[in-house]
C-alpha cells in the first residue's frame, strides 16, 4: 500500500477500478471510516449482505443521499464504488462543484492478473466474465476521466499523481513525510489558555519545560485583563503576563520570553520599558517585546482604564516604541524625538541584549506604517491570502520611509488543530467547534496532521515568515506540547 498522495482536504474523492483492485483497502488505509461511502457496505444495510445484487438500486439511492448530505456540509467524502459508470462520476463531480469542494478521482491501476488472483481468493468471487469486462472497461474510463474536468487525478500505483492545472496549492503532504529543512523558521509557543488546576506555577513550568524539550524557541503570553471570548470564558484564568514570565525566566534557560502583544492603553510607555528591561536581565537576555494599540473596550471599562479612539491609541503606540528605544539606550541623557520628549533616560537595569519590538496589528494605513518605520517585526494573520496582501502593504510602507523591508521580520499567529491521525483531528474539531460547522472550523484552524502543518509552515517560510507563534486551542498540559516535537524539528531544522 502506497503512502497517501497529496490531496486537497476536504474534497470529494471518487475511487475507480475493477473488483479486487484494492479500492476499499486503499480507502481504509488513508481515511476515516465515516468519510468512506461504500456501495457494498450499503447493500448489506438495505439487503441481506454486501453481495446482494438485488439491493443495488436501494444501496445507490442511499449512497447518493449520504454523498449529497456530506458534500453539502463540505466534509471529505470518499466514494467507494466501481466508479466505471460515467453518469455517476459526473453526478459526483457536479455535487463537488455545487459545494465548492475540490473533485478528485483515484484510478486503481492494479495489474489484471493481480485482480484475478485476489478475486479468486474471495469467498464470493465476481464471475470471471464480469471481472474481465470491468478490466477491459478501465482503459476507456481513463480516457473519459481526462476530459471530465476533475481537479486532481491520481493513478494509484504510478510514481506521481496527475494533478490537472488549476489546483497546485490545494495539495497536502503525506503524513510522516521526511523533513525538509531548506526553509527553516522559528517556532514560539503562545499560551492563551491556562487550565492549570490546583498548582498554577507547576503547570506553567511543566508547559515551559515541554516547549524547551520539544524544540520551541520561546514562549509568548497574551496580555489581557479578562480572558478574551475567542479563547474562553471571562471567568477562566488569564494571569498577569510579566509576573508569569518572571517565573518562567527563572525556570528556563533557552526560551525567549515576551508578550504577544501588550496594549499601550494599559501599559504606560515608560513603565513598559522598565518592565521589559528587567525581564531581559532576569532571563539573561532572552526577551522580546510585543506591542499593539489595544482593541477590547470591555477589559478597559472593567478595570477603569481609558480606551481612547483608534487614532489616539495609534499615537500612543508610536510614543511607546520611541520611549522604549530611548530608555533602553546607553546613558542617562535627555531624549527628544518627534513624539517623545524625556528630560532623562535613567532606566536601570539596562537590557543586556537588543530587545526586538514586534508590532501586532494589521491596519494597512497606519499600523503597518508604524511597523515599517519603527519596529523590528510585525505580526500578521497566517492565512496566505491575507498575509500576502499585508506583506505587500508593509513593504510599500518600508519603501516610503526609506527602510529595507528585510529589516522588519514577519511573524504570524497560528491557532492550529493538530492531530496524530485523521481520527484524532476529527475528534478535536468535533469537541472544539461549538456551533460552528465542522468544515468551517477545521478550515479556520487548518485542522490536520503534523505532516500537513509542516508543509503549510514551509509555505509560510517561502512567503517570508520568520517566526510562527503557535497557539493550541486545545492545550491541556505538557503532553500536548511534547506531541509537537516532530513539527518543531521539521520546521526549525533543530
Amino acid at each position: 500500500m502506497s503512502e497517501l498522495p497529496r490531496l486537497p482536504d476536504p474534497a470529494v474523492i471518487v475511487l475507480v477500478g475493477p473488483s479486487a483492485s484494492g479500492k476499499s483497502t486503499w480507502a481504509a488505509a488513508h481515511f476515516r471510516t465515516v468519510e468512506i461511502v461504500c456501495s457494498d457496505a450499503l447493500r448489506a444495510v438495505v439487503g441481506s449482505g454486501e453481495h446482494d445484487l438485488e439491493a443495488t438500486v436501494e444501496a445507490f439511492e442511499l449512497l447518493n443521499l449520504i454523498v449529497a448530505g456530506r458534500t453539502k456540509r463540505c466534509l471529505t467524502t470518499v466514494i467507494d464504488t466501481l466508479g466505471l459508470d460515467q453518469a455517476r462520476r459526473r453526478r459526483y463531480l457536479q455535487l463537488a462543484r455545487a459545494a465548492g469542494l475540490p473533485a478528485v478521482v483515484v484510478v486503481m491501476r492494479t495489474p489484471a492478473a493481480e485482480c484475478r488472483r485476489r478475486n479468486a481468493a474471495r469467498d464470493r468471487p465476481v464471475p470471471a466474465a464480469a471481472l474481465r469486462g470491468q478490466i477491459d472497461r478501465l482503459s476507456t474510463v481513463v480516457v473519459e476521466i481526462q476530459a471530465e474536468g476533475w481537479d486532481v487525478i491520481v493513478h494509484e500505483g504510478q510514481a506521481e499523481p496527475d494533478n490537472t492545472p488549476g489546483l497546485p496549492s490545494a495539495t497536502r503532504p503525506s503524513p510522516g513525510s521526511a523533513p525538509d529543512n531548506s526553509a527553516a523558521m522559528g517556532l514560539v509557543l503562545q499560551i492563551s489558555r491556562f487550565p492549570w488546576g490546583a498548582d498554577p506555577a507547576e503547570w506553567l513550568v511543566g508547559i515551559a519545560d515541554a516547549a524547551q524539550d520539544a524544540g520551541f524557541g520561546g514562549i509568548a503570553l497574551m496580555d489581557h485583563l479578562i480572558q478574551i471570548p475567542q479563547v474562553g470564558r471571562a471567568w477562566e484564568p488569564i494571569p498577569e503576563p510579566f509576573v508569569t514570565l518572571g517565573l518562567l525566566a527563572g525556570r528556563t534557560s533557552r526560551l525567549r520570553l515576551g508578550t504577544l502583544v501588550s496594549p499601550v492603553t494599559f501599559r504606560p510607555a515608560g513603565v513598559l520599558a522598565k518592565t521589559v528591561a528587567t525581564l531581559d536581565v532576569l532571563s539573561g537576555g532572552r526577551t522580546f517585546c510585543g506591542i499593539g494599540a489595544g482593541w477590547w473596550d470591555r477589559e478597559h471599562a472593567a478595570y477603569g482604564v481609558p480606551f481612547p479612539a483608534a487614532k489616539a491609541r495609534l499615537d500612543q503606540l508610536e510614543v511607546a516604541i520611541q520611549t522604549c528605544r530611548a530608555l533602553w539606550s546607553p546613558g542617562t541623557k535627555p531624549y527628544r524625538g518627534d513624539r517623545v520628549d524625556l528630560p532623562e533616560t535613567t532606566c536601570y537595569p539596562r537590557p543586556i541584549s537588543p530587545i526586538p519590538i514586534i508590532v501586532g496589528g494589521s491596519g494597512e494605513r497606519r499600523t503597518l506604517r508604524i511597523a515599517a518605520h519603527s519596529a523590528d517585526g510585525c505580526n500578521l494573520p497566517s492565512d496566505l491570502e491575507t498575509l500576502g496582501r499585508k506583506v505587500a502593504t508593509l513593504r510599500r510602507h518600508c519603501a516610503d520611509v526609506g527602510r529595507n523591508p528585510d529589516e522588519v521580520t514577519i511573524t504570524v499567529l497560528d491557532i492550529p488543530i493538530i492531530g496524530a491521525d485523521r481520527d484524532q483531528v476529527a475528534s478535536k474539531v468535533e469537541r472544539l467547534r461549538g456551533r460552528t460547522a465542522a468544515s468551517a472550523f477545521a478550515r479556520r484552524h487548518h485542522a490536520g496532521q503534523i505532516g500537513e502543518h509542516v508543509d503549510r509552515y514551509r509555505v509560510l517560510a517561502e512567503r517570508g515568515v520568520g517566526t510562527v507563534f503557535v497557539s493550541l486551542p486545545d492545550l491541556l498540559g505538557p503532553a500536548d506540547i511534547h506531541a509537537l516535537a516532530p513539527l518543531a524539528a521539521a520546521v526549525t531544522g533543530v
